[in-house]
């Protein structure tokens, strides 16, 4: 017999325990509030939860995922990645924290390239190369956001239409990207593409990583499923070699501490300094999603690993970095206090006929996964 005191208890545990792990019984949500002002139009933040409890915050100026916060081996949430706690710095001295990229991720040389006979030439923002889109590229326009449904998890779509001539890309290119936070406490993001011009296409995400949420990222034990890399010139720009990373400091197919030997001074390294290259990852079948790499922090247990339908990989460890900016919880970021795992096409493809076709045409669909999965160990 249920007698009311047993009742009472049962509520009272029942209340404890919601307390203690709402995120067991939580529904994935999207919410959203403004984020300031950015060329005299509003801006917001828009927050997903998933069931566990793992967030994320994203703003639809640049796609920013400003914080990804997931649990560390003893269930304590770590934002894992770098940025401002306000849009006026994002605006002003961001270098990418977060970003959406695009038109093209990374550099085409000296912003320049030839499609369909016609020559086209792109605004330079690198020592006259052009990197990440130009001087306002996707990582600096508003995008129209909204919440959708999602069986994976809590989904925010934005979409943006980049008109022909912008950047000096060719062609009106409608853009969506879709972020869900999914239950399994995965950051996925699905890119998809259109264009009424034959153009050139490359998008891809920029978040600084740190999965001990301050400090060096130098002891991060990190993998790249890669038997090559495109080597570059002193400028960053692919040669258009394709050489293998046995015994050299880019071979990362065993897990291996980023600061191990990053300052190599007998190689290329030299002129990141540091990291700053392109992986040719081991992919079984082109356009299908597949494992890229893996980092882990040996302080608090978090891995990333990164899934991608894309060829490649960027990988940069924060060398640029140093004390210049002052981001969320009072935080300095150093020299090698974040890094970015990049996936996407070859930098300078166009203007390499052995590197993998960045082309859409009329008529194309363009396509592109990338998934940022986080467990603990």
């Amino acid at each position: 017999m249920i007698t009311p005191l047993k009742l009472a208890a049962a509520f009272s545990l029942a209340a404890v325990l919601a307390n203690f792990m709402p995120s067991l019984s939580a529904a994935p949500s999207v919410t959203s509030k403004p984020f300031g002002i950015v060329d005299k139009q509003a801006v917001e933040i828009y927050t997903l939860r998933n069931a566990k409890g793992a967030e994320a915050t994203i703003t639809n100026y640049g796609g920013i995922v400003v914080t990804l916060m997931m649990p560390d081996r003893n269930g304590k949430m770590i934002d894992v990645v770098q940025g401002f706690d306000n849009v006026k710095d994002y605006v002003k001295k961001t270098p990418y924290f977060g970003a959406l990229i695009g038109r093209y991720g990374n550099r085409i040389a000296k912003g320049k390239f030839t499609l369909d006979g016609v020559a086209y030439k792109l605004k330079g923002n690198d020592n006259g190369n052009a990197l990440h889109g130009g001087k306002k590229g996707f990582d600096k326009v508003i995008w129209k956001g909204r919440a959708v449904e999602s069986e994976l998890g809590a989904a925010l779509e934005l979409s943006y239409l980049s008109k022909d001539g912008e950047e000096g890309y060719p062609g009106n290119l409608d853009v969506i990207a879709i972020y869900t936070l999914t239950n399994d406490n995965e950051l996925r993001i699905d890119f998809k593409a259109k264009t009424d011009k034959s153009t050139i296409v490359n998008l891809t995400h920029h978040s600084y990583f740190n999965l001990s949420g301050e400090g060096t990222i130098l002891d991060h034990l990190l993998t790249i499923d890669a038997d090559s890399t495109t080597p570059v010139d002193k400028g960053l720009i692919p040669t258009g070699e394709i050489k293998s990373v046995e015994g050299t400091p880019f071979d990362f197919r065993k897990p291996t501490a980023i600061g191990a030997r990053i300052d190599n001074k007998d190689t290329v390294l030299q002129y990141g300094p540091g990291y700053d290259h392109n992986w040719v990852v081991n992919q079984k079948k082109a356009g299908v999603l597949g494992f890229q790499a893996r980092v882990e922090s040996p302080k608090t247990g978090i891995v990333l690993e990164v899934l991608s339908t894309e060829p490649a990989v960027q990988f940069y460890a924060g060398n640029f970095l140093k004390g210049k900016f002052a981001g969320k919880y009072g935080q300095v970021y150093q020299k090698r206090s974040g890094f970015c795992l990049e996936p996407q096409h070859y930098p300078d493809s166009p203007n390499h006929a052995n590197f993998p076709s960045t082309v859409l045409k009329p008529g194309e669909n363009y396509s592109n996964t990338i998934i940022y999965k986080f467990t603990a160990k």
